[in-house]
């Protein structure tokens, strides 16, 4: 696993919107809805609406080989009540949801999320010569089984340009409350790519190849991804957040001549204040 040194240099923190939308890789489709949620549990009603100000700390190690650590500053605006919930770079339609019984309900939901992956050529010495991937805007539709011993979640995504790729997540994760200001959220998830996404971010085409770097075709494949969500509330105004994943990359990716390493990791962390 490499190492988890993600110490914020001055140098290297950046406001920009490529800041912004590398929010989006904590999974962030990752959890940055999550938490805002958390935050707002006790406080938003179906009836009223809840927003928030705050600004983050995003730490990424992306799998490529040579590529530093990535840390980045970002602002953080929340907005939810019964119809949306607005986080960072991802947004929610709310859509009538289902009542099992008094502790079963699933949710759903319309998504949008702008996704932070990607590089440019001189992110590290393996991709002179490559042609820039960029970030895309993601959207689809998730749904969210709550019970009483785990969530379970599913989001379809399809990404409105560049890839031109699908993915399809299946998740668990539980909430435990820590007395009144303690929130921990453990969770696990399983996320499939199609071939586009793999080639697109990890493929080199033949007008890329060089010296040490064959032509590579991506295929579709499953990712693995741990993670544990921390939120800590000081009052019904202040809090703050950490967000902590690694994810398991599959052979498809391994095999890149781009990549050398096992795994993909970020840490994020953040305050915000609810007005």
């Amino acid at each position: 696993m490499p190492s988890m040194n993600f110490l914020v240099s001055p140098s290297r923190v950046q406001l920009s919107r490529a800041t912004i939308a590398s929010a989006f890789t904590l999974g962030l489709c990752m959890s940055l809805p999550g938490v805002a949620a958390e935050q707002a549990a006790n406080k938003a009603s179906a009836e009223s609406s809840s927003w928030g100000l705050g600004i983050g700390v995003l730490s990424t190690q992306k799998p490529y080989a040579g590529i530093d650590r990535d840390n980045s500053g970002l602002p953080l605006i929340y907005f939810e009540n019964k119809y949306v919930r607005v986080f960072g770079p991802g947004a929610e339609i709310k859509l009538p949801a289902i009542d099992i019984s008094s502790s079963q309900r699933i949710d759903f939901s319309i998504l949008g999320k702008y996704d932070g992956s990607g590089y440019k050529a001189d992110d590290a010495p393996i991709l002179n010569g490559m042609s820039k991937r960029k970030s895309g805007f993601w959207v689809g539709a998730g749904a969210t089984w709550h019970n009483d011993v785990v969530d379970v979640g599913a989001e379809w995504l399809a990404a409105s340009g560049n890839s031109k790729g699908n993915s399809f997540s299946l998740g668990l994760e539980k909430t435990w409350q820590l007395g009144e200001r303690v929130r921990l959220t453990p969770r696990l998830k399983a996320k499939w790519v199609d071939k586009k996404y793999v080639d697109y971010y990890y493929g080199v085409r033949d007008d890329e190849v060089r010296a040490g770097r064959a032509a590579y075709v991506g295929e579709s494949a499953v990712m693995g991804e741990l993670g544990i969500r921390a939120n800590y509330r000081f009052d019904s105004r202040h809090s703050i957040f950490t967000d902590f994943g690694v994810t398991a990359l599959p052979k498809e990716i391994k095999n890149s001549p781009l990549v050398d390493r096992s795994t993909e990791n970020r840490v994020m962390l953040g305050y915000l204040y609810r007005f």
